[in-house]
């Protein structure tokens, strides 16, 4: 169980980012999608905020645990598909996506823009990722999140997740996610936190007329 202060039956860093994730989404969204669910625990948590939600995930183990779980509201679904291939998962066709530490599992050009494309005109995409230090200005900031990571992890009875969740190390640089970022999805917003993530926030043009 978690600690104390916190509802949630784990913590961990990107369980941390959720509440980023949910104060993004558009009122009265009517369509979301959650990629790279896990065990579903961010999408339970967005049923709330949509008429109806998709978890998906390439994981079979990760979306038994999604669909077992005791209290999946009516409006969500689990469904094990890579959201790369999988042509079911219609473009332009959510209101919200997000993709929490997804991106580095596949080429990032590739991933992104794949996001970009389920994202329905003027909808909105949240991606919630991670880097690897380069410079030393990186290797300073991101020292400076050890102790906020530790003060955490005790408030909320230590650091866990799910049991085979799939582990991929990160091999681009903060300064080339940013980069690759602003040219993929123009206009849009990115910040370093101090938990060693990035949150990109875009809104996605809406189709102009003819």
């Amino acid at each position: 169980m978690a600690g104390p202060h916190s509802a949630d039956p784990y913590w961990n860093h990107n369980v941390h980012h959720h509440p980023a994730v949910l104060a993004a989404v558009p009122g009265g969204c009517a369509a979301a999608l959650d990629v790279g669910c896990g065990d579903g625990l961010l999408t339970r948590k967005l049923a709330a905020r949509a008429a109806s939600v998709t978890g998906v995930d390439r994981s079979p183990e990760m979306i038994r645990l999604a669909r077992e779980h005791a209290h999946v509201p009516a409006n969500v679904r689990y469904r094990e598909a890579d959201y790369l291939l999988d042509a079911t998962l219609a473009e332009g066709a959510y209101d919200f996506v997000s993709a929490v530490a997804v991106v580095h599992h596949a080429p990032f050009e590739q991933a992104v823009t794949r996001l970009a494309r389920l994202t329905a005109p003027g909808g909105r995409l949240v991606i919630v990722g991670m880097a690897a230090n380069r410079t030393v200005p990186d290797w300073l900031i991101s020292a400076c999140g050890v102790p906020a990571s530790v003060l955490h992890a005790r408030r909320h009875g230590g650091k866990r997740g799910p049991v085979g969740m799939p582990m991929e190390d990160v091999h681009m640089s903060w300064s080339q996610i940013r980069r690759a970022l602003r040219r993929l999805l123009p206009g849009c917003d990115v910040r370093r936190t101090l938990l060693w993530r990035y949150v990109v926030l875009w809104d996605r043009p809406r189709e102009s007329g003819p």
